[in-house]
């Protein structure tokens, strides 16, 4: 009898899919890839036209003497790891690690593991797809080119155990430079004014919102702006001068992908990047479900294709008529459209049946599985609906001449509402539809409702939207998201604080000879050229080795330049004022893993240290204290009185020893300009080019 070996990645997905196939077919897992280039070295030949060297991992031995063993009895070996370039590159392995040249090899692919699709790819083998191989050979040598070569620099400059990345350095440089803008961003001031309309017969009032001179919309930039506003609107009739009906469409949401699902789990869930992924590729590779065994409860979950199979689409029609009328389930739903192509081969995120609801697998599911599987599914289920409808109203309303106006919408027909809504979309506010009003609707001023404003700076990055930001700059690919958020807050580069992501200390210093030494590898549009560069190395269009080629003798010129001048500044320790309080000794200035921090330069006979605060010349507004740098639990800098606690003077930004002029209060230092720290004074001077030294 034939005897055939599938081999796949993960020992979860073993017990699944030896499940569908019969007694002919052994299953067993590589755990991953079992070979690639050694840690020791660079791991390949620049002079020998850049040959990979790659050896077996270490640890992978004996799996691999148990394949060899399997493959030996085997007529037919299928080679069935993950559908996308790494999952290819681990296949290639396998054939040369295994010596599969004279058996039958066949590569199999699938994008949930379920009965049927399993055993629709042994039924369409494939050779493996060298294209994908040679691009994750590029990506994989591109990484270790810059991580090799750069990170040693990083440990003679500021400390051992820092890395640099291809795409991690990238992401780095796009927090900082948020940092940059947030702190160098100066609030405006702006009004708001809102009229409470009085209607006959009606309890609550109608508020209009003030729009401007007729249809010239004005902005209220001041008080004395607003106070003239007032003075014009007073004892003013207010009458209806236009009412518009219409109706506004939203449509369904697109299925997920791989960045779509992490942004919303993260917003809907509070799950960071890493938890999400990890749960999703438990429900990919299988769970223990009552009455049906172990399945793949969810499609391949690195994509970036909103595709999904015309049998998903079928059985989805089918299931929304069903449970919720004819009028629910739409015909066709649009695919996102995207200029390149970024593992386009696969479908969106979805359940792998839809009659899985989560409600009859909740039982089987961990309390986060299933809140992450509620999530995809309902989220697949309203991308497969009809669109929302919304009944909408528009009064535009005059006073001596100048206009309100009232916008008010109300839900007309669910559609996909009825299933899903974003996160987004329950934090809105609804609109109440107005009463009945017609241009004879009489109306009457109850009161005027104005408000000072200040604009805001941009928001800090979370971990969500530094994904829709690499994403959308075409940084990395659906695999690389997490890891690489993952480790530069590992590097503690990056902090975490109630979801927002701060750039340490160490992440500044970092950043800055990234740029400084290595302009090229942190610019945003010279990495997303070298994505599109891998994507045409996958379509077969350009050589892996002409990319690799025309890459590294810049990156080695900028090193060996880098090195040079390295060697030419001597890092000393600086001595500090502080006395050691055990032998007397001026003490010195070291880093640290959480940065700066004092010790004896007796060490090792003393090892006395202390927390450093550098002082910046300031003295506190509260207590005349010294004000001193300071950091957070988790490494964000913030200026501090130093007898905090006993004082609680802080502040996020640079005080200046500068006074405001305006109400004597602290001045910030925001980019070239000095801002009163009180937003209600919100005096702003210029920085001359003499103070600029000075601060």
């Amino acid at each position: 009898m034939a005897k055939y070996l599938v081999i796949v990645e993960s020992p979860a997905k073993v017990k699944t899919i030896k499940k569908f196939l019969g007694a002919n077919y052994e299953v067993l897992a590589s755990n991953g890839h079992v070979r690639d280039m050694p840690k020791s070295q660079l791991g390949f030949d620049a002079e020998n036209n850049y040959e990979p060297k790659y050896i077996t991992i270490r640890g992978k031995g004996d799996i691999l003497a148990k394949l060899r063993k399997e493959v030996k009895k085997a007529d037919k070996i299928y080679l069935a790891t993950d559908p996308d370039r790494e999952g290819e590159a681990i296949s290639w392995h396998l054939y040369i690690a295994l010596k599969l040249e004279e058996k039958k090899v066949y590569r199999i692919t699938f994008n949930e593991i379920t009965k049927n699709a399993v055993k629709e790819s042994l039924k369409n083998p494939r050779e493996i797809d060298m294209s994908l191989v040679d691009a994750q050979q590029a990506r994989r040598m591109l990484d270790r080119m810059v991580g090799y070569r750069i990170s040693p620099l990083l440990w003679a400059k500021i400390k051992r155990g820092l890395s640099a990345g291809r795409v991690q350095s990238v992401a780095l440089r796009i927090i900082c430079d948020r940092e940059d803008e947030i702190n160098a961003f100066i609030p405006e001031e702006y009004w708001t004014l809102d009229a409470a309309l009085k209607i006959k017969g009606e309890k609550k009032p109608l508020m209009a919102k003030y729009h401007g001179m007729g249809d010239k919309k004005a902005e209220i930039h001041s008080k004395a702006d607003m106070d003239k506003i007032l003075k014009e609107l007073e004892q003013a009739e207010f009458a209806v001068a236009e009412i518009k009906k219409g109706e506004r469409v939203k449509k369904a949401p697109l299925p997920f992908i791989t960045s779509t699902l992490q942004q919303e789990a993260s917003k809907a869930l509070n799950f960071s990047t890493q938890k999400t992924m990890r749960l999703a590729q438990q429900l990919y590779e299988g769970v223990e479900l009552k009455g049906q065994g172990t399945v793949g409860i969810i499609t391949y979950l690195r994509t970036d294709s909103t595709r999904v199979s015309d049998e998903a689409v079928a059985a989805s029609k089918e299931y929304i008529t069903n449970n919720y009328g004819a009028e629910y389930a739409a015909d066709v739903t649009a695919e996102k459209k995207k200029e390149q192509k970024i593992q386009d081969a696969h479908e969106a995120i979805r359940p792998t049946d839809i009659s899985n609801t989560p409600a009859n697998l909740k039982e089987s599911l961990s309390r986060d599985q299933f809140r992450l599987y509620q999530l995809i599914w309902k989220r697949f289920t309203a991308s497969r609906m009809t669109p929302a409808k919304y009944e909408t109203t528009s009064v535009k309303i005059d006073a001596k001449g100048h206009r309100f106006t009232v916008s008010a919408s109300k839900l007309d027909f669910d559609g996909f509402m009825s299933v899903y809504k974003e996160t987004d979309d329950e934090k809105a506010e609804s609109n109440t539809l107005l009463k009945e009003i017609t241009k004879d609707t009489k109306l009457t001023l109850e009161s005027f409702d104005s408000r000072q404003h200040f604009t805001q700076p941009p928001s800090h990055y979370t971990e969500a939207s530094l994904v829709r930001a690499l994403e959308e700059l075409g940084i990395g690919r659906p695999s690389t998201y997490a890891p690489t958020i993952t480790t530069i807050m590992a590097r503690r580069y990056v902090v975490k604080e109630d979801k927002n992501l701060y750039v340490s200390e160490l992440g500044e210093v970092v950043n800055s000879m990234m740029k400084d030494a290595f302009p090229t590898i942190v610019d945003v549009n010279f990495t997303a050229n070298l994505e599109a560069l891998l994507d045409k190395v996958e379509d077969g269009a350009v050589s892996w080795k002409t990319v690799v080629a025309n890459f590294y003798p810049d990156l080695d010129e900028a090193v060996k330049k880098a090195e040079k001048e390295l060697d030419e500044v001597e890092i000393a320790d600086e001595v500090s004022d502080e006395l050691c309080d055990v032998c007397g000794r001026n003490m010195v200035i070291k880093y640290g893993p959480h940065g700066k921090f004092l010790a004896c330069p007796g060490f090792p006979e003393c090892r006395s240290t202390k927390p450093y605060f550098e002082k910046i010349g300031v003295t506190c507004p509260k207590c005349g204290k010294e004000v001193v740098i300071r950091k957070t639990k988790k490494g964000r800098k913030y200026y501090g009185c130093e007898a905090i606690p006993d004082c609680d003077f802080m502040v996020w930004q640079k005080p200046s020893k500068e006074k405001c002029e305006r109400c004597g209060g602290i001045m910030l230092v925001k980019g070239s300009k000095l801002v009163c720290a009180d937003e209600q004074c919100g005096y702003v001077k210029k920085i001359e080019e003499s103070q600029k030294a000075a601060q």
